[in-house]
């Protein structure tokens, strides 16, 4: 101490120079522009959402502190020049990369949207699906929005690439969005991923008027038979059979396919259970960490705040849109060829997004508003985990015409 003190005043006044210099303040003051505190203003007010509205609060909790840390001058976690032009800089990566960029590794390389399927896969009951497989088409009748805002975004000049990735947000799956458009439009990342989960959680509210204005007061009210007990062997068989047939009709979806039905497997086989409960609790909990904080450190303003975001957030929900009205208007036209006990109530075709399982429930209230007696929610979660598969499958078609 002494001896940096008789240095005199001048390394003295230098040194808390530098110090000054280093500090995230004096970043702030040099470099924050208009944009970067933007960015920070919109990080607030999704951690607000998070956590008074609750709107997908395990990962747009972690997207949105992601986001105030990228944004914030002088932290130096997440560097948009290693992953520039879609592509892993590994010259430069060791010498420059922070936290963030070792973690973005696992979105980049498609690793952590294929754990989260694992999860979702040992989380869901195939039962009401292989029961009525009827609902495949329901769940496959949903993916419409994709398509539909895929031909639109590139009508509008985005990208082949970055239409496919503003269209999957139609299929109301946030890991599936995250894996597709990491491989196809690195860029879109960060908007692509809150509006994916922010449609996700407004699922209540976006669904209902477009279900009332399509159907009916008597298709609402059509009760539906109650849906044979499904065996074991079925749903053991299930998984294997769909990882098969995918694998070789549809290798690009592959690997969310494949990890959705190796999920299921675990919890149906009923051998491995402590394994079913690890991929359920501990894995899917780490991952989902990992995975918001990292695709909220790509929106960075650059990123986020051009024109093309908000084409991508009113694209977003002209494709969930879509997709709610082509499973609720499948389910109508399935009905001029069914007998009459055999009809299928128009709104479990809503369900085909896979916002599993809010998009059921938003059947089953919608239902029993015409009739109180009136009960969907099995009827409506057999499309709603075939929209799981069926938006994991058009990733896997875009994948393969663009990829």
């Amino acid at each position: 101490m002494w001896s940096v003190l008789s240095s005199g005043p001048d390394f003295v006044l230098d040194s808390l120079k530098t110090f000054a210099e280093s500090t995230g303040v004096a970043g702030l003051l040099a470099h924050m522009g208009w944009g970067t505190l933007a960015m920070i203003c919109v990080a607030f007010v999704l951690l607000y959402l998070a956590i008074k509205h609750k709107f997908e609060p395990l990962l747009l909790l972690t997207i949105a502190f992601g986001m105030l840390l990228t944004n914030l001058p002088g932290a130096n976690m997440y560097h948009t020049e290693l992953f520039a032009g879609g592509h892993v800089h590994w010259d430069i990566f060791v010498a420059k990369a922070g936290l963030l960029d070792y973690l973005y590794l696992g979105v980049k390389l498609g690793i952590y949207p294929c754990l989260i399927f694992l999860g979702v896969g040992a989380m869901t009951d195939f039962g009401p699906l292989i029961a009525n497989p009827k609902s495949f088409l329901l769940g496959a009748a949903a993916q419409l929005g994709i398509f539909m805002t895929f031909i639109g975004a590139y009508a509008l000049g985005f990208s082949p690439a970055e239409s496919a990735s503003i269209g999957i947000i139609g299929g109301a799956d946030g890991p599936t969005s995250i894996y597709l458009t990491a491989i196809l439009a690195p860029d879109l990342l960060g908007p692509i991923a809150v509006a994916a989960y922010s449609y996700m959680a407004l699922v209540p509210v976006i669904q209902p008027p477009i279900m009332r204005l399509l159907t009916t007061e008597k298709e609402r009210k059509i009760k539906m038979r109650q849906l044979r007990p499904v065996s074991k062997t079925e749903k053991i068989l299930f998984p294997l059979i769909i990882t098969v047939i995918i694998a070789l009709l549809l290798p690009s979806a592959a690997p969310l396919v494949g990890c959705l039905m190796l999920g299921n497997l675990m919890k149906e086989c009923g051998v491995v259970d402590r394994l079913s409960k690890t991929v359920q609790n501990e894995l899917m909990n780490i991952v989902v960490i990992f995975l918001g904080i990292t695709v909220g450190a790509t929106a960075t303003a650059e990123a986020f705040i051009n024109a093309r975001t908000l084409f991508i957030l009113l694209l977003g929900v002209i494709a969930f849109s879509f997709g709610t009205a082509g499973g609720v208007l499948l389910a109508k036209l399935m009905n001029l060829f069914a007998k009459d006990g055999n009809k299928i109530n128009p709104l479990i075709g809503s369900a085909g997004v896979s916002a599993v399982p809010m998009a059921a429930r938003v059947s089953q209230t919608e239902g029993q508003k015409a009739d109180p007696s009136n009960f969907l929610l099995m009827h409506a979660m057999g499309p709603n985990v075939a929209g799981v598969v069926g938006s994991a499958v058009a990733a896997g078609i875009l994948l393969s015409f663009l990829g």
